[in-house]
């Protein structure tokens, strides 16, 4: 597609302690009949870094990059800037140069964001204590916890931009995670009041937020694996008390910092189960917890902290479901050397035991879990369950590159190559004010921008999908009773053509379910757009992925090849402590010759074995609805069980050496990791005057000859994954994640 414009068992014992009440409670989602609300699908991005943690660029300079709709930005909608928790040494609040000064924060010449908190704010005023207990301030150079730098430093910032430029950018966490790896969080609580919107903006710094990330500070401290801190929040007198846990009477508990310590296994598990609770009781709306590049760092490693089998997901879930209710599974990281940096023997568990990222690799740039039909996500949504699909940039840096090359070794800023499509049900509303509040001798009277609450209201309502390379900008997905199927095409186009989800009659869109009687007729409904024009991608040879198979396609103007229809059963939430609850996905599941194990290997736990693709769409199936929208549909008879659909889509057809099989599931990305050089399998031969026009130097290079990798592998290899429609029986399962 193009835009318009250019550019295992162990949890078992431990689960039967958490208890069975919470499988019964259901988050707040909307359902079928309740869908005539205003709203659009609006794009964002959850997880990428700035200088703060280990990114490379200022936080002034990522919004800037993700948001703004000019000639080389990538014009987001929606912005959380989610560093790494723990801590870091430098003030990502100061810029680059005097192109990102606004006159609350210009530029310093001699600093930037590499500088130093020491070095910019003074060591004295670096709070809390390092792990042996003592105060940084006594050191020379500290490292500012994480939870400091955003409550005081990156909020303000955030709130300041988001106020000037009329864009709702707000702070999360990349969560360092007590038992496992990383997972994108926030707490909206306090953040972007509309207030901010309604004020004058002041014309030099400091600039005093209206509104506040303490919420979000003080779970940081409190659960981050990466903070020792004792201090409580420097004196502010943090408690991370969960009511109905042991709390002070855990053999883990740290008084003085009132919080548990125990950080890797099990006990870690166990703290971060206790985490999501915290957010459910307090902040049970205000809140999300989605685990990131979740295969990357291998299966649960009960000796340490490395990554999630699915009993992990099923605990987060069930301690709260309005909390945990996805995963990022189609991770950042699209042009490292390894796709996503997941990799065969990447994660060392100890005592000479080295594994593979779940899965080995990537497929077409989704991890297993997501992308194997019939696995981790489908037994998920086999229970009913409220589980979605995300993805994410990951930003940190461009590799070889700068970071305002086009071209990346490592990384795509944010919007530039994954987005989440998100549907925001909110109605424009004028500020009220028609002061000239930028001092600029306009009127500065404009719509109210989307709040966080409204953003996270629809990540948790899960209508949303997400695509890669802009493969498509539009999709609307809808299965109804008793209607045509010329008509639910001609609505799904509407639907499409102005960006929302609104369907008459007894219809449910992704994230929804329909209930139904058993004998009756389902018919699915879909359009997407396929925009024409260029996408982001700077290249505009030929993709040499298609040329293997005769089609010449150029890299920044890729085609929609077909849609995938995958449906499943429901048969109900598994119970803690029963055989089917725990399972690790295999070890060893990527063979050396790219080949896999297969469904047969999976533990029970971790698969759904009536998930199939049951119908797919291409060009001598859909229709042409007006200007760049598709639309399709089809018939599911007589239903007598409890199911969900999902879609996926590829610019790649079946049978693509390399990237798709014979059915037109993605292939390991093995062969275009450079990484190991040995397995590169298909040349760039476009030859051309520039880095852009033709294969580009930096590609991997054998014997003379130039390989699909980094950057070209990615914007040769694009996807698009919806979230489910559920489809409920009378008299069958019950979807009890979905009210």
């Amino acid at each position: 597609m193009k835009f318009a414009f250019s550019r295992n068992q162990i949890a078992l014992a431990a689960l039967a302690a958490l208890g069975t009440t919470a499988l019964g409670t259901a988050p707040t989602v909307a359902t079928a009949g309740e869908k005539n609300e205003k709203g659009t699908y609006q794009t964002g991005d959850f997880h990428n870094h700035t200088t703060c943690s280990d990114g490379s660029i200022s936080l002034q300079k990522l919004v800037k990059k993700s948001t703004e709709k000019s000639e080389g930005n990538w014009g987001l909608d929606w912005f959380v800037q989610a560093g790494h928790g723990g801590n870091g040494n430098r003030n990502c609040t100061l810029v680059e140069d005097d192109s990102l000064s606004t006159p609350v924060y210009p530029f310093l010449p001699g600093a930037g964001p590499t500088t130093t908190w020491a070095n910019s704010i003074g060591a004295a005023a670096v709070k809390g204590n390092a792990t042996n207990g003592t105060p940084l301030a006594a050191q020379a150079n500290p490292s500012m916890w994480r939870w400091q730098s955003v409550q005081e430093f990156s909020y303000p910032v955030v709130e300041y931009l988001s106020a000037l430029k009329g864009v709702p950018a707000f702070m999360g966490v990349e969560s360092v995670v007590s038992g496992h790896e990383h997972t994108s969080m926030s707490v909206i609580t306090g953040q972007l009041p509309d207030a901010i919107y309604k004020q004058k903006l002041p014309a030099t710094g400091p600039y005093a937020p209206l509104g506040n990330a303490t919420a979000l500070s003080q779970w940081t401290y409190c659960f981050d694996r990466g903070d020792t801190d004792n201090s409580r929040g420097g004196g502010q007198g943090w408690d991370c008390s969960v009511t109905g846990s042991a709390n002070a009477a855990d053999a883990d508990w740290n008084a003085t910092a009132a919080k548990l310590t125990n950080n890797s296994g099990q006990a870690g598990h166990l703290k971060t189960v206790q985490a999501v609770k915290w957010m459910a009781e307090f902040h049970p709306k205000g809140s999300y917890y989605v685990p990131a590049h979740l295969e990357r760092a291998g299966p649960f490693n009960p000796n340490g902290s490395n990554g999630f089998n699915i009993e992990h997901l099923r605990n987060f879930n069930n301690a709260g479901p309005d909390v945990a209710f996805g995963f990022e599974t189609q991770p950042g990281h699209g042009a490292s050397s390894n796709r996503g940096e997941y990799r065969p023997k990447r994660n060392n568990f100890g005592g000479g035991v080295i594994v593979d990222s779940v899965g080995g690799t990537t497929y077409g740039g989704t991890g297993v879990y997501g992308a194997q039909v019939g696995g981790v996500w489908d037994a998920l949504l086999g229970e009913g369950r409220n589980f979605w699909f995300f993805a994410s940039s990951d930003w940190h840096n461009r590799g070889i590159f700068g970071p305002d090359d086009r071209r990346t070794t490592q990384d795509f800023q944010p919007g530039e190559y994954q987005r989440n499509y998100t549907m925001i049900k909110a109605a424009d509303s004028k500020n009220g004010r028609g002061d000239d509040r930028h001092g600029d001798g306009r009127d500065d009277r404009r719509p109210t921008p989307i709040s966080p609450q409204q953003i996270v209201d629809g990540l948790r309502a899960g209508n949303n999908f997400a695509a890669s390379g802009q493969l498509i900008d539009r999709l609307a997905f809808v299965v109804c009773t008793d209607r045509s199927a010329s008509n639910i095409e001609k609505m799904a186009a509407e639907a499409a053509k102005d960006n929302t989800a609104k369907f008459e009659g007894h219809c449910a869109a992704m994230g929804e379910k329909l209930v139904v009687h058993k004998g009756e007729d389902l018919i699915v409904g879909i359009a997407v757009r396929d925009p024409s024009g260029k996408s982001f991608s700077p290249y505009s040879f030929d993709n040499p992925s298609l040329k293997q198979v005769g089609i010449s396609q150029p890299l920044d103007q890729p085609v929609l090849d077909h849609v995938d229809v995958i449906r499943g059963m429901v048969t109900g939430y598994k119970q803690p402590g029963a055989a089917d609850y725990a399972g690790e996905w295999p070890r060893g599941w990527l063979k050396d010759d790219g080949s896999t194990l297969t469904l047969a290997d999976v533990p029970a736990a971790a698969k759904n074995e009536t998930a199939a693709v049951i119908k797919t769409f291409d060009s001598r199936g859909w229709k042409k609805a007006g200007k760049d929208i598709l639309t399709m549909s089809f018939r599911i008879p007589n239903v007598k069980a409890s199911q969900y659909v999902r879609l996926r889509g590829s610019n790649l057809p079946a049978a693509v050496p390399f990237e798709t099989d014979a059915n037109g599931n993605p292939l390991a990305d093995l062969f275009t990791n450079e990484n190991d050089v040995t397995k590169l399998k298909i040349p760039c031969t476009a030859f051309g005057t520039t880095e852009f026009n033709g294969c580009p130097s930096h590609l991997a290079t054998v014997d003379g000859q130039k390989y699909v990798s980094f950057d070209v592998a990615a914007w040769a290899d694009l996807w698009f994954y919806s979230n489910p429609v559920y489809v409920e029986v009378k008299g069958s399962t019950m979807v009890a994640g979905v009210r």
